[in-house]
């Protein structure tokens, strides 16, 4: 079994530091198992006996990969930081303009849930929607990415997304608060 030792010199670019290639669809298990390969490594008791410089850069390097894995765990993050790599601000807290068919979907949504609050069937079905509109716009988001490298479209999918995501975390507690 080989070592994998994190590419400091990649630290700015996160899927460098994995080995991973910079794209959206990313080998999850090899994300996994680099993560864990870098966190043995510069776990503490490794340094214990190493001077202050060393057990500082293994804290470093343990922080820097904790950080990198959860920004490439998360589509949602995964998507906006290889929009940020490649120069495109998806502008979250700025920009909220959405397509008028999608802020439809969205109030359409928002009414069942607060029509259906107690039929937990009906918020289950509403649920499987949500969820495969979830599964449909990170297809999209993968196409923009990784085959038309159109990052600003990708931008305007993720903001999207976050809508979605925020919806659905809501509709889950509404389901769970019925369970």
């Amino acid at each position: 079994m080989s070592v994998v030792v994190a590419n400091l010199s990649a630290s700015d670019d996160y899927f460098r530091f994995f080995g991973l290639n910079q794209q959206f669809n990313i080998d999850l298990p090899a994300l996994d198992q680099a993560y864990l390969a870098i966190q043995k490594e510069v776990h503490p008791d490794r340094h214990a006996r190493g001077s202050e410089a060393e057990q500082r850069v293994a804290m470093q390097m343990a922080t820097l990969a904790n950080t990198a894995y959860q920004t490439l765990k998360n589509p949602i993050q995964r998507g906006l930081y290889l929009c940020q790599l490649h120069g495109v601000d998806a502008k979250l807290e700025t920009n909220t303009a959405m397509p008028a068919a999608f802020l439809m979907k969205q109030m359409e949504w928002r009414e069942t849930l607060d029509e259906q609050a107690e039929e937990l069937p009906e918020l289950e079905v509403l649920m499987a929607e949500v969820e495969q509109t979830k599964a449909d716009i990170l297809v999209e988001i993968a196409q923009a990415i990784d085959n038309a490298k159109n990052y600003q479209r990708a931008a305007e999918l993720l903001r999207g997304l976050l809508f979605v995501d925020k919806f659905a975390i809501e509709l889950d507690d509404a389901i769970a608060a019925l369970i």
